[in-house]
């Protein structure tokens, strides 16, 4: 999953929030410096990349761009379940998206000394440009792939699999709504055992 959704499933704990969001950041366990929450949202994250890289579903959405974008089709898929998730913001929580993301951004200033160097240098694109609201439009996700495909000095061509999303839109989004009722679950049943 990507930003919006490992954001949401910290279920409104910043500091949870806050591990979730760095994690990919973190290599190994080099995180024992961090406030224990923190470290608990890291483990978060794991666990919730680990359930769904060995989900039937993602792999099924991922297999469609797979012969066109390779290894990048997981990537590319995470964005597009992003995509749908703040697309259909409103059945999954009653705050706006405009207001969670602002309340995150605010989360992540206030923080700002634990956060890893490259999360900090990320930081004024992912609020200036709001991506979190952006994921909600094809044009916000088109913006995203485009950077994600620079980031990848144009190998990965993810840029152009905007083009599969719109083809197969109805596909990708019942993959996602079934996939993300499971990895609810999952994640409050981690959340609430790791913070025991």
């Amino acid at each position: 999953m990507n930003f919006l959704a490992h954001i949401y499933l910290s279920f409104d704990d910043d500091e949870i929030s806050i591990g979730n969001f760095i994690a990919d950041s973190i290599k190994g366990n080099k995180y024992h410096h961090l406030p224990p929450k923190v470290q608990k949202g890291i483990l978060l994250h794991r666990d919730i990349d680990t359930f769904t890289d060995a989900h039937p579903t993602p792999r099924k959405s991922s297999k469609r761009l797979h012969e066109k974008y390779g290894h990048y089709s997981r990537v590319i898929v995470d964005i597009f379940y992003d995509h749908f998730l703040a697309k259909n913001w409103e059945i999954y929580s009653k705050t706006s998206l405009s207001r969670f993301a602002d309340n995150f951004y605010g989360v992540l200033e206030s923080n700002s000394e634990i956060l890893p160097e490259n999360t900090l240098k990320m930081m004024p694109y992912l609020i200036h440009d709001n991506w979190l609201l952006s994921y909600a439009s094809l044009d916000g996700i088109s913006r995203v792939l485009d950077g994600m495909n620079r980031r990848t000095k144009n190998r990965s061509k993810m840029n152009l699999s905007i083009n599969e999303l719109q083809e197969f839109y109805s596909d990708f989004e019942a993959e996602f709504t079934s996939f993300f009722e499971e990895l609810i679950i999952f994640s409050k049943q981690k959340f609430i055992s790791l913070c025991e």
